[in-house]
C-alpha cells in the first residue's frame, strides 16, 4: 500500500461524510469503541488525562456525526462553563440571576434557531398572510466572509442538539439552586456534555449524578462487566430485530402510503410503532448504559417498561424518565407546579390558544377558545376551592405542550403533547368518581359520538363512538361486579385493563408524532398533517373483514415478531432481573458463546439500509 492510498484511507476515517455517521449498529462504531476502549485501558487510573482523552474522542464522535456542528458544541461548552464559574462566584441573587437569564436564552437561543426557524415563520406567515422564507444566516455569513459555499436557504438540525442543551441548562440551573459544585475545569465539563454513549440522544445526564463519578477512581467487576455486556446486547436486539425489522418490512410502508392499506394495517401499523418506537429508543439507551459502563460510568435508567403503565400520568413516569424528570423540575415546578399559577402559566397557554384561534380561522374554534378562557378565569377569579386544581392543570398541560414541541418544530407534535396532557387530566378527572358516575360519563360520550357519526358519517366519529363503546363496557361489567361482591376487589383484572386502555390511548397519540417524524422541517406541518388525516380515515372507514385473514398471513413473520416484543415487555420485572443478574455471572466463555449467538440472530434480520435512531433527530 503507497502513501497516497494511506493518505486517503485516513482522510476517509478522519473526515466527515453524513451518509456514515457512527451509529451503535455499524461495525465502524464498535471499531471507533475498541481503539477508543484500548487507549482508556491505559490511562483509566489518571483522572485529568482519562477525561482530556474521552472529551476529544467525544468530539470526534460527534464531528463523524454532524460535522463542523462540532464548533458550535465546542463554543457552548466553553461558554457555560466560563458562566457556572461566574454564577457561582456572584455575590448578589441579582448577578446569578442574571447569569442564568443569559445561558438560557443563549442556550435555547441556539437551539431555537436551528430546531424551530420554520416552525416559527410558517405559524407567522399563516398568522400574517405574509412570505418569508427561512434563511440560513451562518451560512451566508461564511459564504461572505471565507467563500465557501454552504446553501442558504436550508438549516440543517444538530444532532442530538436538545439533548445536549438541556443538560447543560440543567446545571447551570443547579449551580443557581446550590445543588451542584462547578466543574473544576473545562475538560472535565466538556467530558460531562459531551461524553459519546449518551450525547446524541441521551438520557439527559444530570450534573450532580454524574459529575462525583468524574472524579472517582475507575472500577468494573466481573458482575458490573456482565450486566454491561447484556445491556449491549439488549439494546443491539431491541434495535435491529425488533425496531428495524418491524419499520423496514410494514411500517414505514404504511406510514408512507396509508390510502394504498386497508384501515386494519393502518391500525396493525400503527400498534407495531408503539412498539418500535419504544425498541429503538430503549435500544440506543440501553447499548448508551453498558459502553458507559464498561469505562466505569453509570447512565441513569430511562425506560421501566412503560407499556405496563396503568394510566397516562404513569407512563410518563416510565417513558424517557429523564426527560419527564427534566421537565417537573425545570420547567413544571418553575411555573408553579401543583402549588400556584405565575404570570408565564397563564401567558404560555394563552399564547398557545390565540395561535389557534388564528391559525384556524373558524367561528366555532374561536368562540369554542373563548368560553373555555371565560369559564376557567371565573373559577380561578371567584371560586378559591377550584382555583388551585384549574392552575395545576395548567401548568401541566404547559409542560405537556412545551414537551411535545420539544420533540419537533411542527403542529403534530404539539397535538401529541396536547393529547398526553388530556389524557393525564383525564384520568385525575376520572379517578375521583364513583363507579356509577364513570357509567353514565362513558354512556353519554358513546351515545353523543354515535349521534354525531350517525348524521355526519365522518371517520373520526366512528373511531370515537367504538373507543366509548369499549370504555362503557368495561366500566358497566365493573359496576355490576362492585355491586354484587363488594369486598373482592379484582386487582390484576383491573390492572390489566388499565395497561390495555394506556396503551391503545398512547398508541393512537403516536400517530401525531410518527407523522411529523423524519420530515423536512420546511414541509413537516402539512405532510405531517396529511398523513395523520388519511390514516385516521382509513381506520374509521368500514372494513372489509374477509380481507384480515389473509393480511394476517401475509404479514405473519411481522404479527409474530410484533406478539413476542410484547410478551418480553410484559413479562414481570422480577423474572427480568433474575435473567440479567444470571448472564452477568455467567462463565466468560458461556457470555462469549452468547454474543457470537445473538450477533447471528441480528444478522438474520439485518437490513439492506441500516435505520437511524428515531430520536437522533431530537
Amino acid at each position: 500500500m503507497d502513501i497516497n492510498n494511506i493518505l486517503a484511507y485516513l482522510q476517509t476515517i478522519f473526515s466527515f461524510n453524513e451518509s456514515q455517521p457512527l451509529l451503535f449498529t455499524q461495525f465502524y462504531f464498535w471499531a471507533f469503541f475498541a481503539v477508543v476502549f484500548a487507549g482508556f485501558s491505559l490511562i483509566y487510573n489518571k483522572r485529568l488525562l482519562r477525561s482530556t482523552f474521552l472529551f476529544f474522542v467525544s468530539l470526534f464522535f460527534y464531528f463523524k456525526t454532524s460535522g463542523l456542528f462540532v464548533l458550535m458544541l465546542i463554543f457552548s461548552i466553553v461558554f457555560n462553563f466560563i458562566l457556572g464559574k461566574f454564577i457561582f462566584k456572584a455575590k448578589t441573587k441579582t448577578k446569578k440571576k442574571i447569569g442564568v437569564a443569559i445561558s438560557v436564552l443563549v442556550n435555547l437561543g441556539v437551539m431555537c434557531y436551528f430546531k424551530y426557524a420554520y416552525f416559527f415563520t410558517d405559524v407567522y406567515n399563516n398568522l400574517f398572510l405574509t412570505d418569508n422564507i427561512v434563511i440560513n444566516y451562518l451560512a451566508q455569513w461564511s459564504n461572505n466572509m471565507v467563500g465557501t459555499h454552504f446553501t442558504v436557504d436550508l438549516i440543517l438540525l444538530p444532532v442530538g442538539i436538545s439533548f445536549f442543551t438541556f443538560q447543560i441548562i440543567s446545571y447551570i440551573i443547579d449551580l443557581y439552586r446550590e445543588r451542584v459544585r462547578p466543574v473544576t475545569n473545562v475538560l472535565d465539563f466538556g467530558f460531562y456534555v459531551t461524553f459519546f454513549p449518551q450525547l446524541v440522544a441521551g438520557p439527559i445526564v444530570r450534573a450532580n449524578e454524574f459529575v462525583p463519578q468524574i472524579y472517582q477512581k475507575f472500577s468494573l467487576s466481573k458482575k458490573q462487566f456482565g450486566i454491561a455486556l447484556f445491556w449491549i446486547l439488549n439494546g443491539m436486539i431491541k434495535k435491529m430485530v425488533l425496531s428495524d425489522y418491524l419499520a423496514v418490512n410494514f411500517i414505514d410502508r404504511v406510514f408512507t402510503n396509508p390510502m394504498m392499506y386497508t384501515g386494519f394495517e393502518n391500525l396493525m401499523a400503527l400498534f407495531g410503532y408503539s412498539l418500535q418506537v419504544y425498541a429503538d429508543f430503549s435500544g440506543y439507551t440501553d447499548i448508551a448504559i453498558g459502553v458507559a459502563l464498561l469505562m466505569g460510568f453509570t447512565l441513569p435508567k430511562n425506560f421501566d417498561s412503560p407499556y405496563k403503565a396503568t394510566n397516562p400520568g404513569n407512563f410518563w413516569k416510565r417513558w424517557h424518565i429523564s426527560l419527564s424528570t427534566w421537565l417537573k423540575d425545570y420547567l413544571y415546578i418553575p411555573l408553579g407546579g401543583n402549588r400556584k399559577g405565575t404570570f408565564a402559566s397563564y401567558f404560555v397557554i394563552l399564547l398557545i390558544l390565540m395561535i389557534i384561534v388564528f391559525l384556524a380561522n373558524t367561528l366555532w374554534v374561536t368562540v369554542s377558545v373563548i368560553t373555555l378562557i371565560c369559564i376557567l378565569a371565573l373559577a380561578i377569579i371567584f371560586s378559591p376551592s377550584m382555583r388551585r386544581g384549574i392552575v395545576t392543570n395548567i401548568n401541566l398541560m404547559n409542560t405537556m405542550l412545551l414537551g411535545g414541541l420539544w420533540h419537533g418544530a411542527s403542529w403534530n407534535f404539539m397535538i401529541w403533547g396536547g393529547l398526553n396532557g388530556i389524557g393525564i387530566l383525564s384520568f385525575k378527572f376520572w379517578r375521583n368518581r364513583s363507579v356509577y358516575q364513570q357509567t353514565a360519563i362513558t354512556l353519554a360520550l358513546f351515545l353523543l359520538l354515535y349521534v354525531l357519526d350517525y348524521y355526519f358519517s365522518l371517520p373520526i366519529y366512528q373511531i370515537g363512538w367504538i373507543w366509548a363503546g369499549i370504555l362503557f363496557i368495561g366500566t358497566l361489567i365493573n359496576m355490576f361486579y362492585r355491586l354484587l361482591f363488594k369486598n373482592r376487589p379484582l386487582k390484576y383484572v383491573n390492572r390489566a385493563w388499565g395497561i390495555f386502555l394506556t396503551f391503545i390511548f398512547i398508541t393512537f397519540t403516536r400517530l401525531f408524532f410518527r407523522s411529523g417524524s423524519n420530515l423536512n422541517p420546511a414541509e413537516a406541518n402539512e405532510t405531517a398533517w396529511n398523513t395523520a388525516k388519511n390514516m385516521v380515515n382509513q381506520i374509521g372507514s368500514t372494513w372489509d373483514f374477509s380481507l384480515i385473514p389473509s393480511i394476517l398471513y401475509e404479514y405473519r413473520n411481522i404479527f409474530i415478531l410484533f406478539t413476542l416484543g410484547m410478551i418480553i415487555h410484559w413479562l414481570p420485572e422480577r423474572w427480568k432481573r433474575w435473567y440479567r443478574l444470571n448472564f452477568a455471572m455467567m462463565p466468560q466463555a458461556v457470555q462469549l458463546l452468547t454474543v457470537v449467538a445473538s450477533i447471528f440472530l441480528i444478522y438474520q434480520f439485518i437490513t439492506a439500509d441500516l435505520q437511524a435512531f428515531i430520536y437522533f433527530q431530537f
